[in-house]
């Protein structure tokens, strides 16, 4: 029986275990201009620490493509080569801590030029947080249409999208170049692929647009462009939103993305050489989600069950019990935790001494033993 702490070997490449750091934004860089994109000391403490703390690996935050790929002006980024040595002391400061390192490539689409949570919702500067309007954009999208609170994004043109595509092969390269051992396309939550996958956002009536193989176009596109230029032996992930929540919600007629249409997508993704669908959901629109413990991770087991596609589960994952009966269970092959690593980097290894296995301290806390 396979266990949250056996290794999986993925391509060229052996992840120690099967407790994954998931990439979450902490919009900490400097948005100024010779700055912006660029990982500082609080990205590198935060990475390195939660590699200490045990994980199999750990994927970097939403790193945009492109300057107007970014969901806020405080978000990392690699569209430029100046901005690969700080990524690359990253990459090895995970290493360092015994995991893997990897990063998602993202372009935020028409929730672009966003604020920074914290001064959304409730702060005290949440009138004009300390100057974002200094550095918006217009955001862009398959469609001209707004996603709720948002300004009306501009319609991707045929050659804006082929320019979209090159970004992520060029942001690839300078991943490689930087040391990750994983690339992960970002295609959930509502941003930029996604936004072509549901027809909540998709109205196109051109190759990108109609059916959902029209509506996958570029996302394939984009896979191929990444596996030109990345090592054959070093795995591609893909993010997924398994369902836009609006089939499952009563009285919602609206055409959508959907569970069976997240099966063939991993179908069509896997032989174009992405190794395994990380599986989450939602964030094309504003609609209300289940409260059910498994809401997500059940769409993990069904794709992984429907398209033989290597899975990650994600979402309300809290405990030791929970994380490893997915394993054994072959309901997902990894699990990705978000909020849990953010109170405590060391879950992993507490998970394991829970668990009866032994966790990995580096040589520096191995006294804790």
């Amino acid at each position: 029986m396979t266990t949250l702490f056996d290794p999986i070997q993925i391509r060229g490449v052996e992840i120690p275990n099967r407790v994954w750091m998931s990439p979450m934004c902490t919009y900490t860089a400097d948005p100024q201009s010779g700055e912006a994109g660029k990982p500082n000391d609080f990205h590198y403490a935060h990475y390195t620490a939660r590699a200490a703390g045990g994980l199999g690996l750990v994927m970097v935050e939403a790193t945009g493509i492109t300057p107007e790929g970014r969901i806020s002006p405080y978000d990392l980024g690699i569209w430029a080569d100046g901005q690969i040595g700080g990524f690359a002391r990253i990459a090895q400061g995970i290493r360092d801590g015994g995991a893997v390192p990897g990063i998602q490539l993202a372009h935020a689409g028409r929730k672009a030029s966003g604020h920074r949570p914290w001064a959304r919702f409730g702060s005290a500067d949440a009138e004009s947080p300390e100057g974002e309007e200094d550095y918006s954009w217009l955001p862009v999208s398959p469609s001209a249409t707004a996603f709720p609170g948002s300004p009306v994004p501009h319609e991707l043109t045929r050659t804006e999208i082929a320019e979209v595509v090159q970004a992520f092969a060029e942001a690839t390269k300078r991943a490689e170049a930087a040391g990750f051992d994983v690339i992960e396309i970002h295609a959930a939550h509502g941003y930029l692929l996604h936004s072509f996958l549901s027809p909540i956002a998709n109205e196109r009536t051109d190759e990108y647009g109609g059916s959902p193989e029209n509506r996958a176009r570029i996302v394939l596109e984009v896979i191929d462009a990444v596996r030109a230029v990345w090592p054959v032996d070093k795995p591609v992930f893909l993010r997924v939103s398994t369902t836009d929540w609006v089939e499952e919600n009563v009285g919602d007629f609206r055409e959508a993305w959907t569970l069976p249409q997240t099966v063939e997508l991993a179908r069509r993704a896997a032989q174009r050489g992405v190794d395994l669908i990380d599986c989450s959901s939602g964030g094309i629109d504003v609609v209300p989600i289940p409260h059910a413990e498994d809401y997500q991770t059940r769409n993990a087991a069904a794709v992984r069950a429907e398209s033989g596609v290597l899975t990650a589960a994600v979402g309300r994952i809290s405990t030791p019990e929970q994380a490893n009966g997915l394993i054994a269970h072959e309901k997902a092959d990894a699990i990705f935790l978000g909020r849990p690593l953010l109170r405590n980097p060391s879950w992993a290894n507490d998970a394991a001494l829970e668990l009866g296995t032994s966790p990995r301290f580096i040589d520096q806390y191995a006294y804790a033993l």
